[in-house]
């Protein structure tokens, strides 16, 4: 009897003193970025996690999830430990580059990835150049319609006081219009906005201020109509896609259409319905910032 306790308390103690494993697997999936990247923890004997991301990012959740924002390689470290024991594990996943550009627009109200269209390249890399320095971070969506369109991209609303007046300023360049059939403005659209055609007969574009169509209901007669009115034809994909989303097809032919929200529709519809002051502008500011996917 006393031997068989003996093994027992042996056992017992060999258990506790087992010293923890570290160990998991990077579940398969699209790692194009952005990218949200599942992690099954294999871990034995652990009981605390540590997991480092390799993009500044971390969290001590079991089982974690994480979303890559940008392309490129990122070393993922697990530090499994149990009292003052600890075992490390590292492995190095690969975020591909999406093969066309994208940025990714985040607000507080949700984010917005936005493929930008190589059909406009002065507009694109524009506002790549913008975004990866930095330019719009802090800004403002100073003007904002229900079922119209959201507009950002005024530096003068860094820091803006309640209640003044948005929307004049810019970076000191214009870029050349690059308007094409094939871009339109159905809800999600990303477009620049300019000065009327009084002042700006070639249509140019501000260097910085853009809009986010959202739109309202469009129908096959609404299209026949502008069709008449601006000489502008649509295709059976262009009206399928009009009368499933909604857009702002008067737009069309008028203003450079350069990219495309594919996901935080939702977003458009949020920031839209945020009270305003009688210019449009937000009662409570809503800031955003860009950063280049790609």
């Amino acid at each position: 009897m006393q031997k068989s306790w003996w093994l027992i308390c042996l056992a017992l103690t060999l258990g506790n003193c087992a010293r923890p494993i570290a160990d998991f697997n990077i579940e398969p999936g699209d790692r194009t970025a952005p990218a949200k990247v599942n992690i099954t923890n294999k871990s034995r004997e652990a009981t605390h996690f540590q997991w480092f991301f390799g993009d500044g990012n971390r969290t001590t959740q079991p089982h974690p999830e994480h979303r890559y924002v940008l392309s490129g390689q990122y070393p993922i470290t697990l530090i499994a430990s149990k009292g003052k024991h600890q075992s490390k594990m590292t492995k190095t996943i690969n975020i591909q580059s999406p093969e066309h550009c994208r940025v990714l627009l985040i607000t507080p109200m949700g984010d917005m990835n936005i493929e930008l269209s190589d059909l406009t390249p002065k507009h694109r890399d524009n506002f790549i150049k913008l975004a990866e320095s930095g330019y719009f971070n802090g800004m403002l969506f100073h003007r904002v319609i229900p079922g119209f369109m959201i507009q950002g991209g005024d530096p003068d609303s860094k820091d803006a006081p309640k209640g003044k007046a948005l929307g004049m300023g810019g970076p000191g360049y214009q870029i050349d219009a690059e308007i094409t059939p094939q871009l339109i403005h159905v809800k999600g659209a990303l477009s620049a906005a300019r000065m009327g055609d009084n002042v700006n007969p070639l249509k140019k574009s501000s260097g910085s201020q853009f809009y986010i169509v959202q739109g309202a209901p469009v129908t096959d007669e609404m299209l026949d109509q502008y069709e008449l009115e601006n000489g502008w034809e649509y295709t059976p994909e262009q009206r399928a896609l009009y009368k499933k989303y909604g857009g702002s097809p008067f737009l069309d032919g008028n203003y450079t259409v350069f990219g495309r929200v594919l996901d935080g529709l939702e977003v458009i519809d949020k920031i839209s319905n945020a009270p305003r002051d009688p210019r449009d502008r937000p009662l409570e500011d809503i800031h955003f910032q860009i950063e280049v996917v790609k």
